[in-house]
């Protein structure tokens, strides 16, 4: 039942902070490619981990870093405007890098794949696609 409950929790935050992310930081630092991709609430209801992605160069990524984590307070009383809680949760933001790691792994699978597809084929694998 708690389960279920900071499962509901997560995702709504997850959309708020979004919505809020979107639509009230004027930060110029800010880059308007942030996707939040998760939130996760502690059972105790008062910090919150919020992941979020972007697209840029690495330099962006610290700079759009730091100016959540500065504006982490201004985002928690916009948040907490839209979402009834008896405590709204300290919001602590950190970079997810996993669409990047997906991107290398797959790019290094491709490359591995056309290697193999360079290579000459033993002779008994030519036999047995040509069938004799």
């Amino acid at each position: 039942m708690v389960k279920q409950r900071v499962d509901r929790l997560n995702s709504l935050l997850r959309e708020v902070i979004a919505e809020v992310i979107m639509r009230d930081v004027r930060n110029p630092k800010v880059s308007t490619l942030v996707t939040i991709k998760k939130v996760d609430i502690t059972k105790d209801l008062h910090h919150a981990k919020v992941y979020f992605s972007m697209v840029g160069s690495d330099i962006e990524k610290k700079q759009t870093l730091r100016a959540l984590q500065s504006s982490a307070g201004y985002i928690s009383t916009q948040a907490a405007k839209k979402v009834v809680m008896r405590y709204f949760p300290q919001l602590t933001f950190h970079l997810d890098d996993t669409l990047e790691d997906e991107l290398r792994i797959h790019n290094l699978l491709e490359k591995i794949h056309d290697e193999q597809s360079k290579r000459p084929q033993p002779i008994d694998e030519q036999d047995e696609e040509s069938g004799i």
